[in-house]
């Protein structure tokens, strides 16, 4: 490769690199979680979000790197999992809007959109914690732009910024007390690190031991973009009817009377129809959206240059040949004003939410956190002109905050972050009120809820000022430990001593896990009834994994 000019192919190889190794090493960075609980996903989520990246790279046959980077930042976008997931996806989505227009780029160009990512992924969160993810990338971000004043070399360049998320990494602990106690550096910025590693060894043209038994990228990520729209709706209930497809290619003496703006041209065609997408360079600009009026939409693209490359199908009569027609003496089921999509994980606890009113219940949690577009086909399912959407994990909130750009229905979030959160939110449900007004209802509902959870350490660790062994009980109160015993029964007793508050509670509900027992509910019953007096105790089998049970106290 030259080592002064990076194409679209050269980036691809970097894509792809970079994802088998974080693939490879993804179980290593699940293991920086700091917490010592059986769930740490990090690199989980990382990986399957890159992998579903790398399998848009792979269909793009362009060696025009604004492509590349496109293709990698919608790829990104939909397989989004778990917080870090989506800031990967939006450090990458950052990163492609300022090479998109590029055919090749320089080593200032990469600085740039290095610098450009951090700057959108520090936008996409709410309340950016320093010490993460975020911080590695700002710091490498920010040394890229310093180091391409005195190199034009992409290998020297890289490694020199790689170098520097590796001491940002190290620099974790210091910014971020807990990682300092647990003695752990920050897993997302491990994983960036990783990517990096990649990146930096395609560019090297070095080698990253495959792993044995790798999913294929088929198996990793399904984001076709019109199977969604397809799968749970009428002909009849398409809005724009036509699939247009088309380029424009340049004419100067066009351009001197229609300067071109991407921006201005996006906006002005987002008004005649949906699912645009517009991607331009140098020569052309491509353009497909669902359009009403094909015409209308092409003599836009007109007044820049000559049209190319038409392609326009006729959906309704695509969708009657993919979902068939419907018998007359077929009712066609119609779309709920309001529905309700949450995630959960274990038989009674899907149960549990379609009881008191869920549409939708994903399977999901802790040691699976759904993608972005695992919520995306589950609104899509819900058949509703209004959803709302239910994580019952933090670590799912964000990737549910992309779904409404990626729909074509009114989608509101409800940050629970627990199941007893959400068990809480749903029952301030009223299928007559407003989406607006259910929102604020639940959003309310949900803080009158407490919650407590009983699992196991895998490792020994210290953490808040307590000695953890691996196989003891832990007791977590809200996000935080707060019992710690080898004795089960003990460590659930504690944890109950700290959850209950004898003047102002009421209801204790004890989902019973896996690997809990009806002797131990009956314990537990008995010691609740005796200490205290004035609590009702519910007990509903959730079969959830990992947590032996969960308690929802109100």
């Amino acid at each position: 490769m030259s080592k002064h000019t990076l194409t679209g192919e050269q980036f691809a190889h970097m894509v792809l690199l970079g994802a088998n190794h974080l693939s490879n090493q993804s179980q290593m960075i699940d293991s920086l979680n700091v917490f010592p609980v059986p769930d740490g996903d990090t690199g989980t989520n990382m990986n399957l979000t890159m992998t579903s990246g790398a399998s848009e790279v792979e269909k793009v046959t362009s060696d025009h790197i604004g492509d590349v980077a496109n293709a990698l930042a919608k790829g990104l976008l939909m397989g989004a999992r778990g917080n870090s997931g989506v800031i990967l996806s939006q450090l990458f989505r950052g990163f492609s809007k300022s090479i998109q227009d590029k055919e090749s780029v320089t080593v200032a160009d990469l600085a740039d959109a290095l610098q450009a990512g951090v700057e959108t992924a520090y936008k996409a969160v709410m309340k950016p914690v320093e010490g993460t993810l975020l911080t590695v990338a700002k710091d490498a971000g920010n040394h890229a732009q310093e180091v391409a004043k005195t190199t034009d070399d992409f290998v020297e360049f890289f490694t020199a910024v790689l170098d520097e998320a590796k001491s940002s990494l190290e620099r974790t602990p210091e910014l971020l007390p807990v990682l300092k106690e647990v003695g752990v550096v920050d897993s997302g910025g491990q994983g960036l690190v990783t990517v990096y590693e990649g990146f930096l060894a395609s560019l090297k043209g070095e080698d990253v031991p495959q792993t044995q038994s790798q999913p294929s990228l088929d198996e990793m990520v399904s984001a076709e973009h019109h199977k969604m729209h397809q799968d749970f709706m009428e002909t009849e209930d398409i809005e724009f009817g036509y699939c247009t497809e088309f380029m424009v290619k340049f004419e100067d003496d066009k351009l001197q009377q229609n300067p071109f703006d991407e921006d201005a041209y996006r906006e002005e065609l987002s008004e005649h129809g949906d699912s645009l997408l517009v991607v331009a360079d140098d020569e052309v600009v491509k353009v497909h959206i669902h359009a009403e009026y094909p015409g209308d939409v092409m003599s836009l693209g007109q007044k820049y240059g000559s049209l190319i490359n038409i392609k326009i199908e006729n959906m309704r009569e695509q969708h009657t040949s993919i979902v068939g027609e419907q018998s007359k003496e077929e009712e066609v089921t119609p779309k709920q004003p309001l529905a309700v999509v949450t995630v959960g994980m274990g038989s009674g606890i899907r149960e549990m939410f379609e009881s008191l009113g869920a549409s939708v219940v994903i399977e999901g949690g802790q040691t699976m956190n759904p993608s972005t577009q695992d919520i995306v086909e589950a609104v899509t399912e819900a058949n509703a002109d209004q959803v709302l959407v239910l994580p019952n994990n933090k670590n799912i909130v964000m990737a549910a905050e992309q779904v409404n750009d990626l729909v074509d229905v009114d989608v509101q979030v409800v940050p629970t972050k627990t199941v007893p959160q959400g068990m809480g939110a749903m029952l301030a449900l009223n299928l007559e009120a407003s989406l607006s007004d259910n929102a604020d209802a639940m959003r309310e509902a949900m803080q009158h809820v407490k919650t407590g959870q009983l699992t196991y350490a895998v490792r020994d660790t210290q953490i808040d000022g307590r000695n953890i062994e691996e196989g003891n009980f832990m007791g977590i109160v809200d996000g935080t430990i707060s019992a710690v015993n080898r004795d089960k029964l003990e460590a659930i007793y504690e944890l109950l001593n700290n959850l209950i508050d004898d003047e102002e509670d009421e209801i204790v509900t004890i989902l019973q896990g896996e690997e809990g027992t009806d002797e131990e509910v009956e314990q537990m019953e008995a010691y609740i009834e005796q200490h205290f007096e004035e609590i009702e105790v519910e007990v509903h089998k959730g079969e959830q994994p990992i947590y032996s049970y969960i308690f929802s106290v109100e």
